[in-house]
């Protein structure tokens, strides 16, 4: 099991912070490097040199005045005797020719084969924002980037919005003490709705352009839901008592489907790109892949992969962009890894010990790289080159374990929240080289509903 929350340090505060203000960092530079040259001594022409250091300085030094004629005849012979030489340790031979690494007939191809720069990888956050009262509890998910460009984090009992276009900042909610903390928040694909997650096992659905609460789904879990995700207008919980439910936000009774088969809380959900598999890790140390198409209202639906490989509990779930099959999944405190999984066979492809608890991964929309989120001992990002799993980076600066990571909607830039109540914000993945056309929008889930909530 990995450590929960913890209240330490916030009574030694000397002051009161307002959420989501801004530190400033400093910058490094580089140094360049710098090279020097041996001449060969058995190549220089020592006698020439012995006549420039005697007798042919004096005409330079000392310049005697001669008739036209006589100068004339000087020149000529200075030329048939190779005497205008200026350099006084002068070489016999000519350097030889270089000799081509690559023949002229491949060096074409070459040049087009190139490999591209090193991408240049910020070492220190572009921004850092205050995150007072945090919850610092592994097994939640308070933190997450909405496609509309705004961030959403759950700061105790209240959820805040960060506009990442102006660095407006706005609550969206404040629970009482009897139904919160928050325990998770999740954007709906629209990036206008938004599912917030409740200690009281309640799930609210918010409409954040009218700072309106739609509905609030009740019935599904029997105490907190700390994991949520979107599959289109299904929206999938995750609570401590083990239970998966899939609601359907289109209708009055929203519950659709259930599974179940984590005997703990369950800490990680993610859906595929396709919508066709669901991911599900708990506190249980399982990994389960769920079918869609198997599912069913009538009973439980049993799941296609039980995967058991992983030692502590399984929170850090990223199914990969560029090859739909293909998840990525970190391990807790007593696990350490990141394993790689065929989901059609389930079979483990790889797995990787980072030698710390894994607390979030993401992977690079525009390479083929993995970003993983640590706890102790040097609560850092580390930046991997997938499927080789060489270190490109680690970023170093929390203080405490980062335990959420959410990514902006153009895929460049990583916000991370830890215990150290700091959001800060990394270029790691690069600007992508060529702007790609925003999909279409899904259908707006919300669209019949009445502004005025369903209850």
């Amino acid at each position: 099991m990995d450590a929960g929350s913890y209240s330490g340090g916030l009574s030694n505060k000397k002051q009161p912070r307002c959420p989501l203000q801004e530190q400033f960092l400093q910058r490094k530079n580089a140094r360049d490097n710098l090279d020097r040259f041996i001449p060969n001594r058995s190549a220089i022409d020592f006698d020439y040199a012995h006549y420039m250091l005697t007798e042919g300085r004096k005409g330079k030094e000392n310049p005697v005045v001669n008739s036209p004629s006589s100068e004339a005849y000087r020149k000529h012979l200075a030329e048939t005797f190779n005497m205008n030489r200026t350099r006084i340790l002068a070489f016999k031979n000519k350097p030889p020719t270089p000799v081509e690494a690559i023949p002229n007939e491949f060096a074409s191809v070459q040049q087009a084969k190139a490999a591209k720069p090193r991408r240049y990888i910020p070492q220190t956050p572009e921004r850092t924002l205050d995150a007072p009262d945090i919850l610092d509890d592994y097994y939640l998910n308070l933190l997450d980037w909405g496609s509309s460009n705004v961030l959403s984090i759950a700061l105790g009992g209240t959820v805040y919005l960060w506009d990442a276009s102006d660095g407006a900042t706005s609550e969206l909610v404040t629970v009482d003490e009897h139904n919160g903390p928050v325990t998770s928040v999740k954007w709906a694909p629209d990036g206008r709705h938004i599912a917030v997650g409740l200690n009281n096992s309640e799930v609210q659905l918010w409409d954040t352009t009218a700072n309106q609460m739609l509905r609030s789904l009740k019935g599904g879990h029997r105490s907190r839901v700390g994991a949520l995700d979107w599959n289109n207008h299904i929206l999938t919980t995750g609570g401590m008592d083990g239970r998966i439910v899939n609601n359907d936000v289109r209708i009055r009774h929203p519950i659709i489907d259930t599974y179940q088969a984590h005997h703990q809380e369950v800490c990680g959900l993610k859906w595929s790109a396709s919508g066709l598999q669901l991911a599900s890790g708990g506190n249980d140390n399982l990994l389960h892949i769920w079918d869609r198409s198997a599912s069913s209202s009538n009973s439980t639906t049993q799941w296609l992969h039980r995967l058991e490989d992983h030692t502590a509990a399984v929170k850090a779930l990223a199914w990969c962009p560029f090859q739909g099959n293909l998840l990525a999944s970190g391990g807790g405190g007593s696990d350490r890894c990141i394993k790689f999984w065929n989901t059609h066979t389930g079979a483990c492809l790889n797995s990787i010990d980072t030698g710390s608890q894994v607390c979030s991964l993401l992977w690079n929309k525009n390479e083929r790289e993995l970003l993983s989120s640590h706890g102790f001992t040097q609560n850092q990002l580390t930046l991997w080159k997938y499927p080789s799993m060489v270190k490109v980076a680690e970023l170093t600066g929390h203080t405490s374990r980062v335990l959420f990571m959410a990514q902006s909607p153009d895929g460049c830039t990583v916000a991370s929240a830890a215990g150290d109540e700091t959001l800060r914000f990394w270029n790691v993945f690069g600007t992508p080289e060529v702007a790609k056309t925003a999909p279409k929008a899904n259908p707006e889930p919300f669209a019949h509903l009445n502004r005025g909530g369903i209850r």
